[in-house]
């Protein structure tokens, strides 16, 4: 199959006071969100990217668009809602210190699946839904640009994390052992037998070694050589 670069949008207003912006609009990347989002670009550039799909939400396409700046050829990143944040109902707008005197904080730490956000969605249908949709595009890259192709995501920190606990093979109540920080790239390739996953929650380093592709097959024994360098 293709492989999938997920990136999560650069620092926001919201992150930056503590506050849990869920879907709200108008919350876009602060001056320090601007810079993650272009070093990461930067990172991208010597990859040769087939697509960027981005959540709907400002922060994500402005994230998305400084990747596209760094890019030759690559189309205009396409809106996923699949990919949007969590709902969170009533949560949304609420501070983080706030809300660690609900009830339900201890249960979101510590049971996610059995997490339902009140006049929100479950944090089990919000992976469901995630990870179908990358699914579902990385089976479209590679039909339409072969194995080797290599591709971008452009989500949020919960979606990211229940999409490497599933590729990881983990409960979705061991997901927030996952830290993805702002702008930070994980790489994960889906196979016929299981995904494998090649990088998590990075935030530098080069990454030319993916302009190749990523060759797999079965895991190697010990661990092998590594990739090719381009």
């Amino acid at each position: 199959m293709a492989t999938v670069i997920l990136v999560r949008h650069g620092r926001t207003t919201a992150n930056a006071t503590g506050l849990l912006a869920g879907r709200a609009v108008g919350v876009s990347l602060d001056q320090i969100g601007r810079a993650q989002a272009a070093l990461t670009g930067d990172r991208l550039a010597a990859v040769p990217l087939v697509g960027v799909v981005s959540s709907p939400l400002e922060r994500c396409q402005q994230t998305a668009q400084l990747i596209l700046d760094r890019q030759t050829g690559t189309p205009h990143a396409p809106v996923e809602l699949d990919l949007t944040e969590c709902d969170y109902g009533q949560w949304q707008g609420r501070t983080l210190s706030d809300l660690a005197t609900e009830e339900l904080w201890p249960v979101v730490q510590s049971q996610p699946s059995a997490v339902v956000f009140p006049g929100g969605e479950s944090m089990a249908a919000m992976q469901a839904r995630s990870v179908a949709a990358i699914r579902r595009h990385d089976a479209a890259f590679e039909a339409e640009y072969g194995p080797e192709a290599v591709w971008v995501a452009v989500s949020h920190g919960d979606i990211i994390k229940s999409i490497l606990a599933d590729a990881l093979g983990m409960h979705l109540d061991l997901f927030q052992r996952i830290n993805v920080g702002p702008a930070s790239v994980s790489i994960v390739r889906y196979a016929a037998s299981r995904p494998s996953v090649y990088a998590t929650n990075t935030d530098a380093g080069d990454l030319s070694w993916l302009s190749n592709g990523i060759r797999s097959g079965d895991a190697p024994v010990g661990g092998g050589a590594g990739q090719k360098a381009p």
